[in-house]
């Protein structure tokens, strides 16, 4: 008798075995990003079942009605080159309707999403950096806990950088447990933020938006004191902010990792020399 391939909306419990596939890829997800990631789009997470059983998955989370954003598209080893993936992808494609779409793609798979209407802008790449010295830092009036910070002047900030408002996962990213959010405030206004939160492999720190270089190295290092000596950070930082990538080579991060950052509509309008760390590989 033949298999039954099905796909459907997963259940929250179910979003555990797309972060499991994740981390057996090595993407190394946050400890809480399941459940930031299920309130910010219920239905924007599909698995493919074979006779009940899951071997893949893929996300189509939705931000609003103009964009949208793909990610863990996984299908279990063993499972690989009979047409699951394919399925799985046509799926989430009607999921996002007539709404641009981005996504952060391994880069060997740039040939095959260009097939389907995708372009390159501009690559991510992996640093890693190791906390070698821990002080308190140094204080400084401008560097606050986002708790203290009106959460529309956050909002605002972050959607210079994303091309979408998305207030539904702000507040389950920022409110994240063990993990620590910190703006830069000048005169009353928010000129970055940035947010540290614990993975299955020491830390990452995603987004780091801000201003300029010195505000973003200032929210890195502070943030950075949530780890312990010799514990591995993780930066994703887009390649065409100079900055940005100047810092990492000046702090001596080493480079683990890189995606292409692929859209299939039009490239948005948001301000990439402020993006010094993207928030996450799976929603954007």
């Amino acid at each position: 008798m033949a298999a039954t391939y099905q796909i459907r909306a997963m259940r929250r419990n179910e979003l555990n075995f797309a972060v499991a596939l994740a981390a057996n890829e090595g993407w190394n997800p946050g400890i809480h990003d399941a459940n930031v990631f299920f309130a910010t789009d219920p239905g924007g997470f599909l698995v493919g079942l074979l006779d009940d059983e899951p071997i893949g998955c893929i996300s189509a989370v939705r931000y609003g009605p103009g964009f949208g954003f793909l990610g863990f598209y996984i299908v279990a080893p063993g499972y690989r080159g009979r047409g699951y993936g394919m399925q799985l992808w046509n799926s989430a494609l009607e999921q996002f309707g007539t709404r641009n779409i981005g996504l952060d793609g391994v880069q060997e798979q740039q040939a095959n999403y260009r097939k389907s209407g995708f372009s390159l802008a501009y690559s991510n790449i992996r640093y890693a950096w190791q906390n070698r010295v821990q002080h308190e830092p140094a204080t400084t009036p401008n560097i606050v806990s986002v708790k203290h910070v009106d959460a529309d002047s956050i909002a605002r900030y972050d959607r210079l950088c994303f091309p979408a408002s998305r207030p539904t996962f702000l507040d389950a990213w920022l409110n994240q447990p063990d993990s620590v959010a910190l703006a830069w405030l000048e005169n009353g206004a928010t000129r970055g933020y940035g947010v540290i939160r614990p993975c299955r492999d020491g830390w990452k720190i995603g987004p780091l938006f801000a201003d300029q270089r010195g505000i973003a190295e200032s929210l890195l290092l502070a943030l950075s004191h949530k780890t312990a000596v010799g514990e591995p950070v993780y930066l994703d930082v887009p390649d065409v902010n100079a900055e940005g990538m100047r810092l990492a080579a000046d702090l001596g991060m080493q480079e683990v990792f890189g995606t292409a950052r692929m859209y299939n509509h039009y490239l948005p309008d948001i301000a990439t020399e402020r993006i010094f760390g993207v928030t996450t590989f799976e929603l954007g």
